[in-house]
């Protein structure tokens, strides 16, 4: 179940994202936003909150824990792409960077000491930067065997995978056998690589060929189902919830959340003082509240993790 204040959020993020382009879970209905109207109802003006982190002060214990490579200019520098709603996308300003993610970024920024600055990337090249453009990833990363190889994690959140289409499924979509439709998701992800094995047992069955839309940015491929340009798109199960209730009735699940899995904070490889530090300022958000009320805010805390882990065991 949506809020209206959750589908105002989600009206604001399309009109400036999505459906006008020509310029792991669900989500509950407690996303903070503010709707006022003219006295004749006609038009709305809407603002969207981030959670104030600005009560979290620095432990100077965890802060020490930091390298010089990443304290000495005096920010913690995280890469980020903000399409991902309402994990990490873009305030009414087109600039700002928002959502659970980014909450839990800057609170870490602050019990580090140092100054958060957010970077906005294309999800797929997030990764191979860290340790040299970025400090950290925060992008609802899903924690996966080959992204081990690259760079050590510290979870924080558990999400599923989900399904979207549009509203009655006048396509009469099956989730359990997408050969020969149109499925949009978003370059780089997990969906991304599950739906190109699932391409190929399709044809390795003689089944109609999936069109895959990749797309850099998530909010194209909702779009993309809005506009009728893909039959269903796949994303984690928070970011279908979202989408549901930007579109005001537009889209609809299909099926159930499956294959639930760990969000992380990506961390350069083999930097263990770095990660070390990162695993105890989550926890520590964790432990103090924080963290609760960051996910609350943001209707998310169904996927609350009361422990952040090194590198967890995944499938």
């Amino acid at each position: 179940m949506q809020s209206t204040k959750l589908k105002s959020i989600m009206a604001i993020a399309l009109s400036s994202a999505m459906l006008f382009a020509t310029a792991a879970c669900g989500t509950s209905d407690k996303a903070d936003a503010g709707t006022d109207s003219d006295k004749g109802g006609s038009s709305k003006s809407v603002t969207i909150t981030s959670y104030d982190v600005s009560s979290v002060k620095k432990d100077d214990a965890i802060a020490a824990l930091l390298p010089e490579s990443v304290t000495k200019d005096g920010k913690l520098t995280i890469g980020t792409n903000p399409s991902y709603a309402p994990a990490e996308f873009l305030d009414a300003d087109g600039k700002t960077q928002i959502g659970y993610d980014m909450d839990l970024a800057r609170a870490m920024g602050n019990i580090f000491g140092l100054e958060t600055e957010i970077v906005s990337s294309n999800f797929d090249t997030i990764i191979p930067a860290i340790g040299s453009k970025y400090d950290l990833g925060i992008a609802a990363f899903t924690i996966t065997k080959e992204r081990m190889e690259s760079v050590d994690f510290v979870s924080y959140f558990t999400a599923g995978m989900g399904y979207a289409v549009a509203a009655g499924n006048p396509k009469n979509v099956d989730e359990n056998d997408l050969c020969g439709l149109n499925v949009a998701v978003e370059t780089g992800t997990v969906e991304e690589e599950a739906i190109n094995k699932t391409a190929k047992q399709c044809k390795a069955d003689g089944k109609k060929d999936i069109t895959i839309q990749s797309s850099k940015q998530q909010t194209d491929a909702t779009t993309a189902v809005v506009t009728g340009k893909a039959d269903v798109f796949f994303a984690d199960s928070p970011v279908v919830g979202y989408a549901i209730a930007q579109t005001d009735g537009q889209l609809e699940q299909l099926g159930k959340d499956f294959d639930e899995v760990p969000n992380a904070i990506a961390i350069k490889k083999g930097d263990s003082q770095t990660t070390e530090a990162v695993q105890k300022a989550m926890q520590k958000l964790m432990d103090d509240g924080t963290y609760t009320k960051i996910l609350q805010h943001w209707g998310v805390e169904s996927g609350a993790l009361d422990k952040a882990e090194i590198n967890p065991a995944v499938e």
